[in-house]
């Protein structure tokens, strides 16, 4: 495969000449290869442009043209989890014209969107989803053959197309998405009710460990063979059937059996789950693999298929190092370096750092990580004290709920996870941590507006569902000095706390040391004015002075405070400046329904104060995918947008502010 950056003619490669996915099931070994070739050739050029997910996807680009040849999609279906893994399927559906606009603002996305393409039938950013998706989708198909509802009356159906469900189900989970506690109970469920779905076990060594050999090949294709899994059943009822003999024949049969297949066959979890077993197979095999989903979409009843796949394949730089190319920015072919990205310190970098100094000095502290140890800043914890750094996997219920034993003996457990990751342990953080007082730290990367990963990664609700979280002391910076203060200041708490910053390079302060806890103010006034307030936390700190300045501009002198306390407000302090002012304009990073501003407002509701408030925020709808600045001048968390409301709330006219 080639490294080199080389764009082929139009028209002169193969998939620019095919109707796909049609023509896959009709192409000879050799054309699907090249056409194998030419899909992982076409992303990683694209991926090297835009950046994005490109281990993961060039890991099943023989695996997606195998599941499309043997499947009749859209009409069968395919649920992609994570769907990071589906960048060949979307050149494979109608998208290889399009596919150069991939995470960029106003082109398609870079996860699978129901209202993107009738062959995506199910969307899905975070991980563990798809088994539970693809059995409720099959079993809507064995009930009723019930349609789901549409996002629009042009969108496509959840189940096959033109309103009927679809005929088979595939579930592609992989790239660590098993280790989460929703795929287990999905596979239980599946298992219980005999569902006939067939789920995709991309292992591309993150998931389970190799088992290879003959005899599980000959075992997995003895399993998969309709004719002799309708004679081992058929005679299995037969031998139950005998006057006598019958049940002790069957029971000494199917121990014999359970007890081949314990020794021998890898998969005798899936297989106890109630799940027939088949693999390992070469995930880069495109003969092998049509062969065993051929067998396995015979068998009546629900089946695992396990491919082993080597993520990254294709791409020397990403075979060799994975993990660094998993997700990435924009990078050279030749090199495989990313492009310039100086600039200050970022927030996950500032909070690593900090974290590894503050657990230098007290040895209670740990960290833990949901299989984001280098996104979180937590592999600089794992590099000094390995013995204190935990990754429980993609497991974030999990994740808490170990912090929370960890907290009950004593230790000061940091769990840092992404803000719309933490969605998925909200339960958790009630029942386990805030209820009983645990010091448990929440380290929420990713607050806020993320960029070109779009509306499933978006930080946009975790302050909205924080805050109203009894015992639950939440916190977030200004800048990158501010979060290692208060980092320290929630290790300090004897109870639980939050301290959520944006995915960004910080402004390039000052790092003092050492770091010392805050103890206020929680509300620091940056300037002082009388004409109005801005009230401002986190990242909107930094939007509503510059809009300060604007409004100078205009002659009108507005204050400005920092709200680094976000739950408990203090309320003192808030109402003092509510009182010194007639007119309070809130900027925050996170949705307006809920969040910061509809805080002040409540304040002011409990207190009788009547103001003139506005709100500037993230809107009551997703966000789409682009660059931060395009998306925050979509939804107007700029300071021009800052300046305007806070003209039009004191009657001033805003036709000079663009």
């Amino acid at each position: 495969m080639t490294t080199s950056h080389e764009t082929s003619a139009p028209g002169s490669r193969l998939i620019d000449r095919l109707d796909l996915p049609l023509d896959l099931r009709t192409l000879e070994p050799a054309a699907l290869r090249q056409v194998a070739d030419e899909v992982r050739q076409e992303i990683i050029e694209t991926v090297a442009s835009n950046g994005g997910h490109l281990g993961a996807s060039l890991g099943v680009v023989e695996l997606t043209i195998a599941l499309h040849a043997e499947l009749h999609t859209p009409e069968d279906a395919i649920v992609w989890d994570v769907g990071h893994q589906s960048y060949a399927h979307k050149l494979l559906t109608g998208r290889l014209a399009d596919f150069h606009s991939i995470r960029t603002y106003g082109g398609i996305s870079g996860f699978p969107t129901r209202g993107e393409s009738r062959y995506d039938p199910y969307g899905t950013g975070h991980s563990s989803t798809s088994i539970s998706a693809a059995v409720g989708m099959v079993e809507a198909r064995r009930s009723t053959g019930a349609k789901c509802g549409r996002p629009s009356d042009e969108g496509p159906d959840c189940l096959g197309v033109a309103g009927q469900p679809a005929r088979r189900v595939v579930a592609v989970i992989g790239d660590g998405a098993l280790t989460g506690g929703m795929a287990y109970e999905a596979l239980n469920h599946a298992g219980h009710l005999r569902t006939p779905v067939l789920v995709v076990l991309n292992d591309n060594t993150m998931s389970i460990e190799r088992n290879v050999g003959a005899m599980s090949a000959y075992l997995s294709r003895l399993r998969t063979d309709p004719k002799l899994y309708r004679f081992r059943r058929d005679f299995e009822r037969r031998l139950q059937r005998l006057p006598g003999v019958g049940e002790k024949v069957a029971a000494v049969g199917s121990q014999l059996k359970d007890s081949i297949k314990a020794a021998l066959v890898p998969g005798m979890l899936f297989e106890e789950l109630g799940f027939t077993y088949v693999g390992v197979i070469d995930g880069h095999d495109i003969d092998a693999l049509r062969a065993s989903i051929r067998r396995a979409l015979a068998v009546d009843g629900p089946v695992l298929l396990h491919c082993r796949t080597v993520k990254g394949k294709g791409y020397l730089p990403a075979e060799r190092q994975p993990g660094r190319y998993h997700g990435l920015g924009p990078f050279s072919i030749s090199t495989g370096l990313c492009a310039d990205t100086e600039g200050p310190t970022t927030y996950t970098r500032a909070f690593g750092e900090a974290l590894v100094e503050l657990a230098r000095a007290d040895d209670r502290v740990v960290g833990i990580t949901a299989a984001m140890a280098a996104g979180t800043g937590l592999d600089l914890l794992k590099q000094a004290f390995p013995d204190r750094f935990y990754d429980v996997g993609i497991a974030e219920a999990h994740a808490v709920g170990f912090a929370a034993g960890l907290a009950v003996a004593g230790r000061r457990p940091v769990v840092a996870i992404y803000s719309t990751f933490i969605q998925r342990a909200y339960d958790q953080i009630i029942h386990d941590v805030a209820l009983q007082g645990l010091p448990v730290v929440f380290a929420v990367d990713r607050a806020g507006l993320v960029g070109e990963d779009g509306p499933t990664h978006h930080g946009a609700f975790d302050l909205s569902f924080l805050r109203i979280v009894p015992g639950l002391t939440v916190f977030s910076p200004k800048d990158e000095a501010e979060l290692q203060r208060l980092l320290a200041t929630a290790l300090a708490l004897d109870g639980p706390s939050v301290i959520r910053y944006p995915r960004s390079h910080g402004l390039g302060v000052n790092l003092p040391r050492p770091i010392l806890a805050l103890d206020g103010p929680w509300c620091e006034v940056l300037s002082h004015g009388k004409d109005l307030v801005l009230v401002a936390t986190g990242s909107g700190v930094q939007v509503a002075r510059e809009a300060a300045g604007r409004l100078a501009e205009r002659g009108i002198a507005p204050s400005v405070v920092n709200v680094r306390r976000l739950h408990p407000l203090d309320s003192e302090a808030l109402l003092e400046l509510a009182h010194a002012h007639q007119a309070i304009v809130t900027v925050e990073d996170n949705a307006l329904a809920g969040g910061f501003g509809s805080a002040i407002i409540e304040l002011l509701q409990d207190h009788g104060l009547a103001r003139l408030v506005a709100r500037v925020g993230l809107p009551d709808r997703f966000v789409d995918q682009g660059p931060l600045e395009v998306l925050r001048r979509e939804v107007g968390l700029t300071p021009e947008n800052v300046a305007r409301v806070a003209l039009e709330l004191l009657g001033e006219s805003p036709a000079t502010e663009r």
